[in-house]
């Protein structure tokens, strides 16, 4: 059974001043459990036969029926640098699409800077990326830092903005990606991009049938357009 300052530190760890404090993270379902053990993270697991308040412990409303307390992922700059695809995201703060997104960066190769954006170590990051967040490298940035960060790369990596453009003019997602390293920012569907970073706009062609693309979907298939054309080739 689960001790009583067990249960309270597993409860800090639904918000982030907890997690921030303990540098702990609430690990939910099997198979994030078997990722996150994979990756040595896991401090202590437990299951609904270890406390009469399981359901009250874990964030799902539909809980499986093992969680787990894991050490928050720690990434540095030279985690970071290794990938081919940086992926800046301004802004992001739904932790679904966050989540997503890191999954993502996991199939295609990709690391991640998150500007102003949701946890990664967030629960609902955690589960939607289904562990991924303690597979692939993020560094959590302000705006400004984020800025200067993008800057230093200036004759590394050419900048491209995932966004609209008006007139729908700008660089075609499946042409625009021949380099080996590049930096992608995207930013939330209500404000889009708000950092200054200088780069070349990217747009994805769609039907008219359709009016946008959540930040994860535009982001998921310019990750495939540049895997399929440039990483599996090096």
């Amino acid at each position: 059974m689960l001790s009583q300052s067990q249960e309270k530190l597993i409860r800090s760890l639904h918000n982030k001043k907890g997690r921030d404090a303990s540098g702990l993270c609430l690990v939910e379902g099997r198979k994030v459990v078997r990722v996150a053990t994979e990756a040595r993270a896991v401090e202590f697991s437990f299951t609904s036969k270890d406390s009469r308040d399981f359901a009250a412990l874990v964030t799902t409303e539909t809980p499986q029926d093992i969680a787990a307390v894991a050490r928050c992922p720690q990434w540095d700059d030279a985690d970071i640098q290794r990938a081919p695809t940086l992926v800046v995201l301004d802004g992001v703060q739904d932790p679904g699409n966050v989540g997503t997104i890191v999954r993502l960066c996991l199939g295609f190769d990709a690391a991640l800077v998150l500007v102003e954006s949701a946890d990664a170590a967030s629960p609902k990051v955690v589960r939607s990326s289904v562990g991924a967040v303690f597979q692939v490298p993020s560094l959590p940035m302000t705006r400004a830092d984020a800025e200067e960060y993008v800057a230093s790369f200036a004759d590394e990596r050419p900048v491209f903005r995932l966004e609209k453009v008006s007139g729908g003019v700008g660089v075609d997602a499946a042409r625009a990606q021949k380099q080996q390293k590049i930096i992608v920012i995207a930013g939330s569907e209500g404000k889009g991009i708000r950092m200054s970073a200088p780069g070349i706009s990217l747009v994805i062609a769609h039907s008219q049938a359709l009016e946008s693309l959540n930040v994860a979907q535009a982001v998921g298939i310019v990750l495939h357009e540049r895997y399929n054309s440039v990483i599996l080739h090096r």
